[in-house]
């Protein structure tokens, strides 16, 4: 390809007109606020009869939000970046085409999934309001921010993919990890992923242990308990590295972080001092048995009983997708210990040790069955269907020592757990965006290389764009969470986001590919599977749109 200027380039005046446009952005998402609060509330209230009749306009409205909470963290990675010297023309042009391409598509239609779109006059927004949006600064954005010429000139400063732009990290120790897991990755992950994919393996134990060496698994775990004690945001770009190799590889640390999480906020001291250490050393592989056939996210109504007989309890009943649920050592368990209750009250966690199963004995504890549910994707650590009949755990494994905590337990884990999500979404956006790179440069079609075609550069060009926003919005919901501020919002719209990238990119680099991209053999092939379940685990996108909706347009509004 040839360099050519781009002709409506904004970048002398890109900041100021990134602001303005801001404030007119946080006018029109407080009308729609104050719009959809009326259509869900009753005498000041919210509904929840109501949210779910004007659901539509509900999520529309948490969608409309993190486009302004996406588009905030980029300018202010971009004014981070500005202030340490290295503010890039590559940096700004992501910044000029995000805000081009996201307000104009408020102004039109946010897509909520392939077939639903969320437009202003779905929230019960009216024609001043449009209009007041409609400013000047967000009309120059919209005309000239995501154009044909600055797409062609993003690809052009990527090259060959040596630099997607600056990840404005400021903390030289995180870039640091960051080398170190990429390196591992390109070594010990990336060069294997496929074949463990086709095959349908396990993840080798070798590479576990190797994890295991580098503090993967007790990264976010205190130092008193044998962990690294770093933060949420480490543990997103060690979780982001190793998904950019396999996405089953990103989500061991996920088992981890979860169990650890339920014992250290909710655990005993003789608990934390017991499993804490055997996490962070990788001694212990946990799982978390939650869901059950009819429950999916309405824990409330899950039906597992617990009942306390002596010195432990007795397990009945029946879970299902249990990811590593075969080769894992010790699983946090919800139960209905109280057989009173109809809603969440009643539900307590146990801390179940089993032995581990192997290939040929899986499931070998006592009162305990299981077996495979063959997926598309997200393969490495199998799932699985778990039956539970007498099964027993001591009494003394009752997380917390109490009965009835087990939903607030598990609740207070959703925001570690949703971020780490988002930043396996972005490791595999990044994924798909190298793969799709890497093959429109390599193919050739009439003479020229993909690249050189306006659609094909013109989607790379979005997916350097849109990584970069899910990147920096999963940034700051782990900044959040690290300065213990309540960030349930902020990590519902990393995941939120994060996930459609995932799916965009890896649905573009497939198509990039053209028949080739549904063959198994290539990478992309499973790129595709993997980004598929993003949508659908940690809450399925239409249950993180819902928390937003209701954080924002109730208590936290």
């Amino acid at each position: 390809m040839n360099a050519v200027p781009v002709q409506d380039a904004l970048l002398p005046e890109l900041i100021p007109l990134c602001r303005s446009a801001l404030a007119d952005l946080g006018t029109l998402e407080n009308a729609a606020r104050d719009s959809v609060r009326r259509l869900v509330s009753t005498d000041g209230r919210i509904d929840a009869a109501l949210v779910e009749i004007h659901q539509t306009a509900a999520h529309g409205y948490a969608w409309l939000a993190t486009y302004r909470a996406a588009l905030e963290q980029c300018l202010a990675w971009a004014l981070r970046l500005e202030g340490a010297g290295a503010l890039g023309d590559l940096e700004q042009l992501i910044l000029q085409a995000a805000f081009g391409e996201y307000l104009d598509q408020i102004a039109g239609g946010i897509p909520m999934s392939q077939t639903e779109f969320s437009r202003p006059g779905d929230l019960g927004l009216g024609d001043d309001e449009i209009a007041r949006f409609c400013s000047e600064p967000v009309m120059r954005l919209r005309r000239s921010g995501n154009t044909p010429a600055v797409r062609l000139r993003i690809i052009e400063l990527v090259g060959d993919g040596i630099s997607f732009g600056a990840d404005g990290l400021e903390d030289e120790t995180l870039g640091m990890i960051r080398d170190q897991f990429r390196r591992f990755t390109e070594e010990q992950v990336a060069p294997f992923a496929h074949d463990w994919h086709l095959k349908d393996e396990l993840i080798p134990l070798a590479v576990i242990e190797s994890m295991a060496e580098l503090g993967v698994f007790g990264l976010s775990i205190p130092e008193e308990f044998g962990g690294l004690g770093m933060s949420k945001t480490a543990m997103c770009v060690v979780t982001e590295e190793l998904s950019r190799g396999s996405l089953g590889v990103g989500s061991l640390g996920t088992r981890s972080e979860i169990a650890a999480e339920l014992i250290g906020q909710g655990g005993t001291d003789e608990q934390k001092a017991r499993y804490l250490p055997k996490l962070a050393s990788g001694e212990i592989l946990p799982t978390a048995v939650f869901t059950e056939p009819n429950t999916g996210s309405d824990l409330g109504s899950l039906r597992t009983r617990g009942v306390r007989a002596g010195d432990v309890y007795r397990v009945t009943g029946a879970k299902t997708w249990i990811t590593h649920g075969s080769r894992s050592d010790l699983m946090t368990l919800l139960v209905r210990t109280d057989p009173g209750s109809q809603d969440w009250r009643g539900l307590s966690m146990l801390l179940a040790e089993k032995p581990r199963g192997t290939e040929d004995t899986p499931f070998p504890a006592e009162g305990m069955t299981g077996g495979e549910i063959k997926v598309l994707g997200y393969r490495g650590m199998k799932e699985y269907e778990l039956g539970f009949d007498d099964f027993q755990v001591p009494a003394a494994n009752l997380l917390g020592g109490v009965e009835g905590q087990g939903f607030k337990q598990l609740m207070a884990t959703f925001e570690s757990a949703r971020i780490q999500t988002a930043a396996r979404a972005v490791g595999v956006a990044q994924s798909a965006l190298e793969c799709g790179l890497r093959y429109a440069g390599e193919r050739q079609q009439f003479g020229k290389p993909l690249k050189a075609f306006p659609r094909v550069h013109g989607k790379l060009a979005w997916m350097v764009v849109e990584t970069m926003l899910a990147r920096q919005l999963t940034y700051f919901a782990a900044r959040e969470r690290d300065g213990s501020r309540r960030c349930d919002i902020e990590a519902g719209m990393a995941k939120l986001l994060g996930a459609r990238v995932a799916w965009a990119n890896a649905d573009c680099a497939l198509q990039i590919h053209g028949g080739n991209g549904y063959a198994e053999e290539y990478v992309v092939s499973r790129l595709l599977c993997d980004a598929r379940v993003l949508n659908i685990f940690e809450g399925a996108g239409e249950i993180q749109a819902q928390v937003i909706a209701r954080g924002l347009l109730g208590s936290r509004s």
